[in-house]
Order: structure tokens, then C-alpha cells, then sequence
């Protein structure tokens, strides 16, 4: 049998040259990294250290050599959470975003048998970052956006964010939600939960409220890609249905039923184990589950390919989920 190809359609970076312009473009809250040893590295940016920052995520040899190892045959690549800077003045966050856009396109354009791109945009200014996704998917070809799972603690049903889900919504961007400043946050200062359970809370809170404030129901050509699968939202779908029949709060802003919203959403693979994505493949079909990895973070999923050919999905069914969603959203 033919090997599938493969699409990895979650991931980050923050190349060298992409560096070097932000800190000649925007010094104030450039990224700046300090050597930890060969693979690692301390990432500054805005006054936040985050560290190990992989080396993957700036030396593009080494991620060409890890995606030969992890069998990627292709990757569609985002800015780092880091960098999104919603939290600085919409101009300086929209040249940041513009320098990471532009490199982001020139490299699908010098690898594009390796790279599709997605864009970073200043969600804090909805009308600045709508021109920005736009010029980003037609003049530099990137396939959508990357964007936070809140804006600065502000649920993604805004309605001052109504003009960007209208030209993504019109454009088909494909756009990954990304947590971002996850809620709780006071409750979740040990362990490692505010990523552990921070991050796919806060993807479930704004599928939420994608769904129950009625933005999929009003753009109805939004293609929404939830990171690490999901969050909750696949395991309580059923509960939010009984919820929408039984009480009156969520039918505040949802004219219709929550179905056809929920019907539109899409999620990645990255659950770290079998069972749990079968029944998410199994919940709501091939064609709405997509390959990602997370790469090059150390809560990524790097076996991704081999969990999904594990799973005695039928051999069209593994190729979707491989790579077959991806395409077909990308080349519509």
C-alpha cells in the first residue's frame, strides 16, 4: 500500500531572519533569545521570558530534519503564541504582525512542497486586523490566521469583532484558535495547569462562544480549527445541545439551533493517545479532524502519524485525517 501523505497543520516558528527584522522594525518588544546549550533557548519578548524555547522554532534545517523524522511531508506553519502581542497599541502589534506575515510568505515561497502559511493579525483593532489578513492571504498566498482564544480577556463573540469574522468569513480563512492568557489562571499557578487543562479550557470557552454567540451562525464561511483537539468541546457537544433545548440563556444571540455551528468546527489531532482521538474521528467524521503536532513546543504530539495509523481507520479515512481535510480546505 502507498504511504499517505502527510499534512502537519499545527505549527510554530520564529525563524532567525524573522528575528533580526523585528528587532530592526520593532525593538520594544522584539524577541530576543538567550543561548541555553545546542537545542535550547531563553525567548524573551515584551518583558516575558518563556523558556526551553526548542531550537526547531528558529534553525529551519533542523525543522526540515524533524519533519523527516516525525514524517511530515508538509507543514502549515504559524507565528509562536509569544508573538501575537495583543496587549501592546494596535500599530506597533500590526508591524510585528506584518513582518512575521511577510516571512512567513517567503518561505512557502522558497519551500513550497514543505510549507502553507498562516497569519498573526492585531485581533485588539478588528478593523486593522481584517485589511491585515487580507493583504496577508492576497498579496503573500498565507491560508488564514492564527488567533488567540481570547483577545485580551475578551470572548471571541465581541461584537466589535464582527468586521474581521466578516472578511475572514469571506475570504474562507482558515484560522486556528490558539490559547492565549488562559482563564483561571489564579487556580492554575502550579503543576503546569495552566497548560495542562488552562489550554484546552480556554479552546473550549471560545468554541463556546463562537457557537452560542452566534458568530458561526452569521459567517457561515468561517473554517474554525480548534487546537489539541478541541479542548472539552467534542466530549460535550451533547451537553451543550441539552443545555440550548432546556434553558434560555443560550438562546440569548443564537437564533437557530446549535447544531449547524457545531457541525462547522474543526480540531487537530493532538490528544497524546488513541482512544480519545478515535472516538473524536468516529464523533465527527475524517474530514473535520486534522493532523498537528504543535511542533516544536515539548507538550506537542511528534507520533501523531503513527497514532492515526494505528487507529484501523479505512485506508480513505487515514489519508483525510493524514492530509486529504487539509488539501481539500486549502484548495477550495
Amino acid at each position: 500500500m502507498t504511504r499517505s501523505q502527510t499534512i502537519d497543520a499545527h505549527a510554530h516558528i520564529l525563524a532567525e531572519d524573522t528575528i533580526a527584522l523585528l528587532q530592526k522594525e520593532v525593538p520594544s518588544v522584539a524577541p530576543r533569545l538567550t543561548p541555553i546549550d545546542d537545542d535550547f533557548a531563553k525567548l524573551e519578548v515584551a518583558g516575558t521570558v518563556y523558556k526551553p524555547f526548542p531550537r526547531g522554532a528558529w534553525d529551519i534545517e533542523r525543522r526540515l530534519s524533524d519533519m523527516e523524522r516525525y514524517n511530515f511531508d508538509r507543514q502549515v506553519v504559524a507565528v509562536c503564541p509569544q508573538t501575537v502581542l495583543y496587549d501592546q497599541e494596535p500599530e506597533l502589534c500590526l508591524a510585528a504582525s506584518q513582518v512575521q506575515n511577510d516571512q512567513i510568505a517567503a518561505l512557502t515561497r522558497t519551500h513550497p512542497d514543505k510549507f502553507e502559511g498562516l497569519a498573526t493579525v492585531p485581533m485588539q483593532a478588528p478593523e486593522m486586523a481584517a485589511a491585515e489578513l487580507r493583504r496577508a492571504m492576497t498579496d503573500g498566498g498565507l491560508k488564514g490566521a492564527m488567533i488567540g482564544s481570547n483577545i485580551e480577556g475578551r470572548n471571541l463573540d465581541d461584537p466589535a469583532l464582527d468586521p474581521f469574522w466578516q472578511v475572514a468569513s469571506e475570504l474562507k480563512a482558515f484560522l486556528m484558535i490558539h490559547p492565549l492568557k488562559v482563564a483561571a489562571m489564579d487556580r492554575q499557578r502550579s503543576y503546569y495547569l495552566q497548560n495542562l487543562i488552562g489550554n484546552p479550557l480556554d479552546t473550549t470557552l471560545a468554541a463556546a462562544s463562537l457557537v452560542f454567540g452566534g458568530v458561526l451562525e452569521r459567517f457561515p464561511g468561517l473554517r474554525v480549527y480548534l487546537s489539541h483537539g478541541g479542548g472539552f468541546t467534542p466530549y460535550q457537544m451533547a451537553r451543550w445541545r441539552h443545555g440550548w433545548k432546556v434553558r434560555e440563556e443560550p438562546k440569548a444571540r443564537l437564533k437557530g439551533t446549535p447544531d449547524a455551528s457545531l457541525d462547522m468546527l474543526l480540531f487537530d489531532t493532538i490528544l497524546h493517545d488513541g482512544p480519545p482521538l478515535r472516538f473524536l474521528i468516529d464523533h465527527v467524521g475524517p474530514k473535520r479532524v486534522l493532523l498537528g503536532s504543535d511542533y516544536p513546543f515539548d507538550m506537542g504530539q511528534y507520533d501523531g502519524v503513527d497514532v492515526v495509523r494505528s487507529l484501523g481507520l479505512s485506508e480513505a479515512d487515514e489519508a483525510t485525517v493524514l492530509a486529504g481535510a487539509a488539501e481539500a480546505l486549502f484548495s477550495a
